[in-house]
């Protein structure tokens, strides 16, 4: 548990005790992606001060949020506990509430291939594609790209660049459907402010390779609506 306490008797406070400090949900963010090395954690989390990632993650095992644990070919790495996979529903309720408000990102900010993979998690709009034929996406932000494939209300995401931490998955076979290369703009497409159309015009995104009709279905699978407007 974290060192301080805020000394109320209350499920909020506790939670907040336990996960609230700095940096610790954003180590909570990529570890729900899977399991992770330190070494994975640190790039993950450039600007974290390596003391400061120690200590978050000892007092997340404390906790019992996380916990250490060998794995084949790849030493001991970070996995969620079962309490600390609990945390899912309410990080990726957060990104939604997050994402509205979200501005231009600032000198020095990155994306990352965890953090975008929880991104798309956090847009899967599951009620809007089980009514849709599935789709194979490859999407190329910066230098992550992403294997995106959505099959009914099911969403599968494989990290194929930078190269992925040991649990990122094996490329799946085949070519995509349609490749995509965006940068931060493409939150204009998932907030529904452009059209796919209108996105491709003012060069926030572009299709690479082929189906571009598919980003119709894209936008419709991937969408928060923005501070104000109705889900």
């Amino acid at each position: 548990m974290a060192a301080r306490s805020y000394g109320q008797y209350c499920g909020v406070t506790n939670a907040v005790e336990l996960v609230g400090e700095r940096w610790a949900m954003l180590i909570v963010r990529d570890l729900l992606v899977g399991p992770r090395r330190y070494t994975d954690l640190k790039q993950g989390l450039p600007r974290i001060p390596t003391n400061i990632l120690s200590t978050r993650l000892k007092e997340l095992q404390d906790a019992g949020v996380v916990r250490r644990v060998p794995l084949m070919n790849c030493g001991l790495v970070y996995e969620l506990t079962p309490y600390g996979r609990g945390l899912e529903d309410i990080v990726l309720a957060l990104g939604r509430w997050g994402f509205q408000s979200m501005g231009d990102p600032g000198e020095g900010d990155i994306v990352t291939a965890d953090s975008m993979t929880m991104a798309f998690r956090t847009a899967f709009r599951a009620d809007a594609a089980a009514d849709l034929p599935p789709a194979d996406y490859e999407v190329h932000i910066g230098e992550v790209v992403l294997r995106v494939r959505v099959a009914g209300d099911e969403l599968s995401i494989i990290q194929l660049s930078p190269p992925a931490p040991p649990v990122g998955g094996r490329p799946p076979a085949g070519q995509p459907d349609v490749v995509i290369a965006a940068g931060p703009g493409i939150r204009h497409v998932i907030s529904g402010a452009l059209s796919p159309g209108e996105a491709i015009d003012q060069d926030v995104l572009a299709v690479v390779m082929g189906d571009a009709s598919l980003l119709e279905r894209f936008a419709a699978t991937f969408h928060i609506p923005p501070l104000g407007a109705a889900a």
